[in-house]
């Protein structure tokens, strides 16, 4: 699976993924500052299936119906990286399961 790290995100958080997955981050793109619009869009154009951010309001300032991009939200309280490198078990999870939904909310405090 190709995913890419929203640039909210720490860089140093790629390297808590597995291997099995093509990990970018938007910095590594050079995509950095565009709208998420603009990202999914560029996102479609090279042939990713994941974004991973911690943007809460992103499904609904966006028409996802437009994208054919599974969305992950890590639903932490920061963007620090010991914060967030709980989330990565869960979303590693979530990354290699068959699921329909579009998007999926990562959350510490929810069963899996």
């Amino acid at each position: 699976m190709k995913i890419l790290l929203d640039e909210n995100l720490p860089r140093k958080l790629k390297l808590n993924f597995a291997t099995n997955h093509e990990l970018f981050t938007v910095r590594e793109m050079n995509w950095l500052g565009k709208l998420n619009g603009e990202l999914l869009g560029l996102m479609v154009v090279d042939g990713f299936d994941a974004f991973v951010t911690i943007d809460k309001n992103l499904h609904q300032q966006q028409n996802l119906a437009r994208f054919p991009i599974r969305l992950f939200i890590l639903n932490a309280p920061n963007n620090k990286l010991d914060t967030l490198e709980p989330y990565i078990q869960r979303l590693a999870k979530a990354l290699d399961r068959s699921v329909t939904e579009q998007v999926t909310v990562i959350d510490l405090d929810q069963p899996f």
